[in-house]
Order: C-alpha cells, then sequence, then structure tokens
C-alpha cells in the first residue's frame, strides 16, 4: 500500500525533518500518489501512498488527529475496517474520511496498542502520541508488510524499507557475521530482528514496540499460532470443509479495495484455488497473469498449459507473459535495487511480472505465498522465520517497486492458526498440501490438484548460464568485491570455472548465492 518513515529523538533535540524527508523518497516506488511529512518536537513522520481504498486526499498520510492527539503512518490494509469503523461509531466517534488508516487511529485511541488483537490484515504502523511523546510502532501476526529500525542512542529512526535508513546517513553499514553465517546456511536470508547490515534491525513479526519521551521501551509479542490439535474439526472430512471455509473467507476479504483487484496465476494448486474461489463468489474475468521464460540446460521455462487450463476453466481476462533471456540479467539487476534485504531465491521471476502487471489494469492483486508453509509445514520454525523471511518479504519488495499491493489468502491469521493445529498426517498426505488438494478436488481439474510440484522455472538462473554468469562473474571479480573481502578467492575462482557444480541443502546455486550477495552490497553500499 505504501511506504513510511520516521524520527523520535532523545537528546532534547527536534527531529531531522530533512532525514526522514530523504527516507520517504527514497520510498516513492512504494507510493507513487503522494507523500508528507509531519513533524512535533522530537518526533517526526513521512509517508509514500499508493491509493487502493479511499481515492481521496482525505485519507493521505500522515494522518493527524488534533482533536485526539495523535499523528499516524500506516503500511497496509485493515480488511475489516468496515465493521471496525461501525463498532467506533456506535461508541462516538466521528469519520472524516473512508479510509481503513483513519480507523487504525481511531482504535489505537479507543484501545492502545491492544487494538492489534482487533485488526485482521497487514500492516506495518506508527503512531505519536502528542501529549507525552509515545511513538508506538507495529507490525502484522505474519510480517506481511515490513519495518527496519536504526537506534544509536540518540534516536531512533524507521522505515518501510532498509535503503530507506541508508538514505537517512548515520547508519552502521558493517557486516553483521551472525546475519552472514545466516544468509549463507539458513536457505539464503537472514531470519528473525538480524539484517545482513550491523546498524539495521527488524522489527519482528506480530511485534508491539512502545518507545517513550526518554528512550525506553518496551516490546510485546502478540500473538503465535498454536501447534496443538483443538477438540474440534474430528475427521478428514471436517478439516477438509473447515480449511476451504477459512480461505473462502480469507480470499473474500482480500477483495476490499477502490481499485481492481487482479490474481497471479502459476497453474500451480494455490493460486488456481484462488481464481476458482473468486469465480465462486461472483467475480466476472478477473484479470490474471501467468510468466513464462526461455528454456535451458534441458529444463522447460514455462507452466502456461497449466495456467492456461485453469483461466479457460473459469473465463478468467488472462495475460501471458513470456521474457526473453535478453530482459532476464536486466530483471535481476533491477530486482536486486529492490530488495531490502540480500536473497539468493529467485526474484526476477517476481520482478518483472509485477513490472508488467503494473499500470492502469490493476493496482492490487491476490497471490499465493504462505501455502506451502502454513498447509505443507510441521515445523514452528517454518511459520515463524521461514514464511516471514522468504515468500513475504520477497513479495512485498518486488510488488511495491512497482506500486503494485500485493494480498496473500493464505497467510490469513485465522487460516494460519487452522492449519497449525491440522493433523500433521492430514497436511502431509498425497505428496504435501493433502487437506488442501483434498479440497480443491471439487473445484479445480484434477490436472492441477494432482501435478508434480513446480516452481517459477527460470531455467538460465538455476543453471547460471549467459548473461547472468557474466553478471555474477563481473560482480565477484570487481574491485569492491576484492576490497571488501568477504569471499576466499579460490573458492570463487573454483565456482566460476564450473557454474553448476556447487548447491547449497536448500537446492540453491552456491555460486548464484554468492553473486546475490555481492551485487545486493554493491547496489545499496557501493
Amino acid at each position: 500500500m505504501c511506504g513510511l518513515s520516521g524520527e523520535i529523538r532523545f537528546d532534547d533535540a527536534e527531529a531531522d525533518l530533512g532525514a526522514v524527508g530523504r527516507m520517504t523518497e527514497a520510498m516513492r516506488d512504494r507510493g507513487p500518489d503522494g507523500s508528507g511529512l509531519w513533524s512535533h518536537g522530537p518526533t517526526a513522520l513521512g509517508h509514500r501512498r499508493l491509493k487502493i481504498i479511499d481515492l481521496s486526499e482525505k485519507a493521505a498520510q500522515p494522518m493527524v488527529d488534533a482533536e485526539l492527539g495523535l499523528a499516524a503512518v500506516f503500511n497496509g490494509c485493515l480488511y475489516n475496517y468496515r465493521e471496525l469503523r461501525a463498532e467506533l461509531r456506535r461508541a462516538g466517534y466521528r469519520f472524516q474520511s473512508g479510509s481503513d488508516t483513519e480507523v487504525l487511529v481511531k482504535a489505537f485511541h479507543r484501545w492502545g496498542a491492544g487494538c492489534v488483537d482487533r485488526f485482521t490484515g497487514m500492516f506495518a504502523f506508527a503512531v505519536a502520541e502528542r501529549g507525552g511523546g509515545r511513538l508506538t510502532l507495529g507490525r502484522d501476526r505474519l510480517g506481511i508488510k515490513p519495518l527496519y529500525l536504526s537506534e544509536d542512542g540518540r534516536r531512533l529512526r524507521f522505515a518501510s524499507s532498509l535503503p530507506a535508513l541508508l538514505a537517512a546517513g548515520g547508519v552502521d553499514t558493517g557486516i553483521d557475521p551472525v546475519a552472514l553465517h545466516h544468509y549463507m546456511t539458513f536457505h539464503s536470508l537472514v531470519p528473525g530482528e538480524r539484517t545482513i547490515l550491523a546498524g539495521v534491525r527488524k522489527l519482528p513479526a506480530a511485534t508491539v514496540r512502545v518507545i517513550e519521551a526518554d528512550g525506553t521501551s518496551t516490546e510485546h509479542r502478540y500473538w503465535e499460532p498454536r501447534h496443538r490439535r483443538p477438540a474440534a474439526p474430528a475427521d478428514d472430512g471436517e478439516w477438509r470443509r473447515a480449511v476451504l471455509d477459512a480461505l473462502r473467507t480469507a480470499v473474500r476479504r482480500r477483495m476490499v479495495a477502490d481499485v481492481p483487484v487482479g490474481v497471479l496465476l502459476s497453474g500451480g494448486l494455490d493460486s488456481s484455488l484462488i481464481v476458482a474461489l473468486l469465480a465462486e463468489q461472483g467475480q466476472r474475468e478477473p484479470a490474471t497473469f501467468s510468466i513464462g521464460f526461455e528454456p535451458a540446460g534441458g529444463e522447460q521455462g514455462d507452466e502456461f498449459a497449466y495456467s492456461d487450463l485453469v483461466a479457460r476453466r473459469f473465463g478468467t481476462d488472462h495475460h501471458r507473459i513470456r521474457v526473453p533471456d535478453s530482459r532476464l540479467a536486466q530483471g535481476v539487476e533491477q530486482a536486486v535495487h529492490a530488495m531490502s534485504e540480500p536473497m539468493a531465491r529467485i526474484l526476477a521471476p517476481d520482478h518483472l511480472l509485477d513490472s508488467d502487471v503494473s499500470g492502469d489494469l490493476v493496482r492490487a492483486h491476490l497471490a499465493r505465498p504462505g501455502a506451502d508453509t502454513a498447509l505443507d509445514a510441521v515445523l514452528r520454525l517454518e511459520t515463524t522465520a521461514m514464511m516471514v523471511d522468504d515468500p513475504v518479504k520477497r513479495l512485498d519488495n518486488m510488488t511495491m517497486a512497482h506500486g503494485l499491493e500485493a494480498r496473500t489468502p493464505f497467510l490469513d491469521h485465522e487460516l494460519v492458526e487452522l492449519a497449525a493445529a491440522c493433523p500433521a498426517e492430514l497436511k502431509l498426505a498425497g505428496g504435501g498440501k493433502g487437506v488442501l488438494k483434498d479440497a480443491a478436488r471439487r473445484m479445480l481439474p484434477a490436472e492441477v490438484v494432482d501435478r508434480p510440484k513446480g516452481y517459477f522455472p527460470v531455467p538460465a538462473i538455476r543453471h547460471v548460464e549467459g548473461r547472468l554468469l557474466d553478471l555474477v562473474r563481473d560482480a565477484l571479480t570487481s574491485r569492491a568485491a576484492r576490497d571488501r573481502g568477504l569471499f576466499r578467492r579460490d573458492y570463487v575462482d573454483r565456482l566460476l570455472a564450473d557454474p553448476g557444480r556447487d548447491r547449497a541443502a536448500t537446492g540453491v546455486n552456491t555460486l548464484w548465492q554468492l553473486g546475490l550477495l555481492e551485487l545486493w552490497l554493491q547496489a545499496h553500499l557501493g
């Protein structure tokens, strides 16, 4: 939806509005429809706006409520904002806009930081209280919307992207050795509060942090799914119906918007089921989008056979996007610039797809991330760490780089809670996601339900060939990489001599993993 930023100082100085302005400008892509700044003494807020709900200027941010003594910036969407607004009106609150941002402000005044327990949606926010100088930061249950922090004892800065914090200056850009270890050994990402930079941290998912005027602060984790079986549902059929009903609700919630909403359709089980549920709910000819690449190394580069089948079945306004290899290397470089953190997972498909989707056709879309973790996982780690720091982060960064809002039905917190309680044998049946497959059989063709599990097929990236190999070689042999000294030269030379020889335990090409890290460091640090 947007990009937010801000600063609170603890040294009796005025907030640096210039620094907040630089952070805000650095997030122009996240919010192409408007910007705003606000300051009061030691606190300043900034915002870039992407118009999704209430397109009028009454919904502009930072939103200041002089009567309540609050100022707020908000990124995301409260899917139950209409219900909350009705409840708040009954309590005597008056509204000047139709936005979910104003609902957040009134809800905070009514329930304090505990308002997050009433929210259904994806969000990161900052609320400043003019009276006591307190600042409250919050993040949604699954960490769908990011919030990065930089603090040095004199002040705390925060932003929706890590590069925005760099734009403000004063950040320790040294490499965090623990984070580097995580990146190289843990799915090519940095989980939890850390980032690859020593001077930047993340507010954890499902967390509210309250910062007092004197710099003292408290953090509270307000949600965690319970991985234990409830008394009901009792049998396989009840579980199947419960999962499908929860997904129906999740899809319906995510159609709340004042702009067109489309679907990223890979042709896999998850995105196909989203399309089927939209059709069931009466959505006529929703815009759907699929992407494909050129074959390489004996691998096909698209899954159009499946996405075409689903599009025909449900009568969608379908758009095929085929990317030639000549665009792929440029897409990788652009994706690296758009990433708040280095990730070796395949980013170019998301970036290129979103670049072609963005425009007048849709401003928001439904996407599949979360299904694998919620309905095909049995480890708590996969829900609390992997889901937040891999597909969710990647999706937010790639869509917001093009002024698009991604909505993830499979990350509806009520569906995730249900999935956490679902017996493992039902989730793992049928080669994985058994309960979801059983639920989908009455709605989708068998070819889609029973197809082998696939991923965005980008053979040129898996095999690191052609222009992509040149891109990685140039980065790893550059003066900047040599001066940085992160990697042993003899090891890099061996990988370059045989690009496909080494893969991490997760299947990521090791040369690609090193190359993406160095490309990210060069893009954001020089």
